[in-house]
């Protein structure tokens, strides 16, 4: 791409490492602006002023409104190579709990205004700037930067917008008589509007509004056209498929290259992983799951398929948390098989250590619109093994008697979603660990594919050209 102008862009976000993280929408919030610079794009990252956010933040006030029961103050600053402004509104952030929910792991109640009032914060920067700076585009993640486009609506704004869909089942609904409560243009909440079944939902707004639709991976973007993926919303997103595209994401190599270069690296690192969880020296692939325990990520289904590997000399170490009566699931699986461990709860720096340690990594989702585990498992020899959905399909080429012959392949893949399948899947995991040679060309193959934000970077900096010269 021919270096054009410098763009201004605002990428409004719930979640951004290095500050705050519950899935993978942080890690691509935290990675984009770094990667988009050297083409030609000036991102700042628009996040709100959790607790734990303002612990390590100190910015100067830049900007101050009004917003659904008090104030919110606007605070630049500068922070681990991010651009941030900070919407620093106590009444909305400031409590106990996690970033959505509070401490009885229930929704807060008032999520719509907590959201809305982010969205609102990015409208009103990109009508009358901030600190002296403007955007020229804006870049919305999910539902809860998805009335930004409403609002900007409704202040005859000229910022375009980029909507990018990280995972739709999350659709910010609020009933009805949050219109009023929002600030909403009552005109608009109908059919072909922000109106979704009776209730205000964010998401639509951002997909019926936004100029431009993505979503992280190519093969996610068609199945969100179909009712089996789509949530309800798959004939929007079939009137609009001109605007959607998918484009993959990356992971940040700085953060998750390997810290080794040859299989004899790996095996130090796997050595202390089966050290760490006291698992025996078996013959047999050692496996792991860094995972939100729900059944989006089939690990109910693993629980079924998993005696195919435990029986065959493989190990399973699981890290992750969720549904409630999947984690005793697993706790009991522990128990009662030395070849299991499992750690319920999160930790990044051993998952890291998991990735690095691990022979596969085990990704059965039901759907995914990208993932991320099965790019850190790429990225240091560690095969995944994945469902044929989203962007697991668009990432990992699974081993075939045709990759196998070209010898191209990097992990596994299976479909449907059944334990029957995947026990086929983790079968060729176990016979294929024992073709040394084999195993060895793939873990080559997984850490020379391309995982970084290179690409990626390149088509979102070429979207936001169009747009702007459009």
């Amino acid at each position: 791409m021919e270096r054009q102008e410098r763009i201004a862009v605002l990428s409004v976000t719930s979640e951004c490492v290095p500050l705050v993280k519950t899935g993978g929408l942080a890690d691509v919030a935290g990675a984009l602006p770094g990667a988009l610079a050297p083409l030609g794009v000036e991102m700042r990252t628009l996040l709100p002023g959790y607790p734990k956010v303002k612990a390590r933040v100190t910015g100067k006030e830049v900007g101050a409104w009004p917003m659904f029961g008090g104030t919110a103050r606007v605070l630049e600053a500068d922070h681990e190579g991010l651009h941030l402004y900070i919407l620093d509104a106590p009444h909305l952030f400031d409590r106990e709990g996690a970033i959505y929910t509070g401490p009885d792991g229930e929704d807060w109640p008032d999520n719509p205004e907590r959201f809305a009032a982010l969205s609102l914060a990015a409208a009103l920067i990109a009508t009358e700037g901030v600190g002296g700076w403007q955007p020229e585009l804006v870049h919305l993640h999910d539902w809860q930067a998805g009335l930004t486009p409403v609002y900007l609506r409704q202040r005859g704004a000229s910022a375009k917008t980029v909507m990018t869909v990280h995972n739709i089942a999350f659709q910010g609904m609020a009933s009805a008589d949050h219109v009023e409560k929002l600030h909403l243009p009552p005109e608009d909440f109908t059919q072909g509007g922000y109106e979704f079944w009776g209730q205000v939902s964010a998401l639509k707004a951002g997909l019926t509004y936004a100029d431009k639709i993505t979503t992280v991976s190519p093969t996610y973007a068609r199945e969100l056209m179909t009712p089996e993926f789509g949530m309800g919303l798959d004939g929007l997103l079939q009137h609009r498929e001109g605007d959607l595209s998918g484009i993959l994401n990356g992971i940040d190599l700085d953060v998750w290259g390997a810290p080794y270069k040859t299989a004899r690296g790996k095996a130090k690192h796997k050595a202390a992983l089966r050290k760490e969880f006291d698992l025996p020296d078996w013959d047999g692939p050692l496996c792991t799951v860094v995972s939100r325990l729900t059944s989006q990520k089939g690990l109910d289904v693993l629980l079924d398929a998993l005696p195919v590997l435990t029986d065959n000399g493989g190990q399973m170490i699981l890290l992750g948390s969720g549904d409630p009566t999947l984690e005793a699931a697993w706790k009991a699986r522990a128990e009662e098989h030395p070849g299991v461990a499992v750690f319920i709860g999160y930790d990044e720096a051993l998952s890291h250590r998991l990735i690095a340690g691990a022979d596969a990594i085990l990704v059965p989702s039901r759907f995914e619109p990208c993932g991320l585990t099965q790019l850190y498992g790429l990225s240091h020899g560690t095969l995944p093994v994945v469902a044929l959905t989203g962007g697991l399909a668009d990432t990992v080429i699974p081993l075939t008697p045709a990759t196998e012959v070209k010898g191209v392949a990097t992990g596994f893949q299976f479909t449907p979603v059944s334990a029957h399948a995947l026990a086929g899947a983790l079968r060729q995991v176990v016979e294929t660990y024992r073709d040394t040679a084999l195993w060895a060309q793939m873990q080559k193959n997984a850490m020379a594919h391309p995982v970084g934000w290179e690409t990626s970077a390149k088509a979102y900096a070429a979207l936001y050209q169009d747009l702007i010269h459009a």
